[in-house]
């Protein structure tokens, strides 16, 4: 459950993200309140996965999904830059996710045969 929670915040924190983009320092009023909203949610579903997973993990894995989910927003959405250079270091950036997503899976079970093995 506190890969679901991890993922979900990492999700809203693209919204967010986007979403002070779009508010333009706060001054225009529903992308405000859309972010403000988001930001609150974001953190709400984060702060469940530090209960259940690694402090380092869950923050890198959040942080991650929202870094690289943000640059593909605004190279979709909102007219920045694409190239060659900032593909590549976004696939990097989710290879790592994924990869610290696997080394906790794997740290899990290690933990568990531990347990029962005594």
């Amino acid at each position: 459950m506190g890969w679901i929670y991890v993922i979900i915040g990492g999700l809203l924190e693209i919204g967010w993200a986007t979403g002070l983009s779009m508010s333009n320092g706060f001054t225009e009023p529903l992308p405000s309140i859309i972010t403000a909203c988001l930001i609150v949610i974001s953190f709400y579903f984060f702060s469940n996965s530090m209960r259940l997973l690694p402090i380092g993990t869950a923050y890198a894995v959040f942080t991650g999904i929202g870094a690289a989910g943000t640059a593909i927003a605004g190279m979709t959405f909102l007219q920045e830059e694409v190239n060659i250079f900032k593909i590549g270091f976004i696939s990097l950036l989710i290879f790592g996710v994924i990869g610290l997503k696997l080394s906790d899976k794997e740290n899990n079970e290690q933990r568990r045969s531990e347990e029962w093995h005594g």
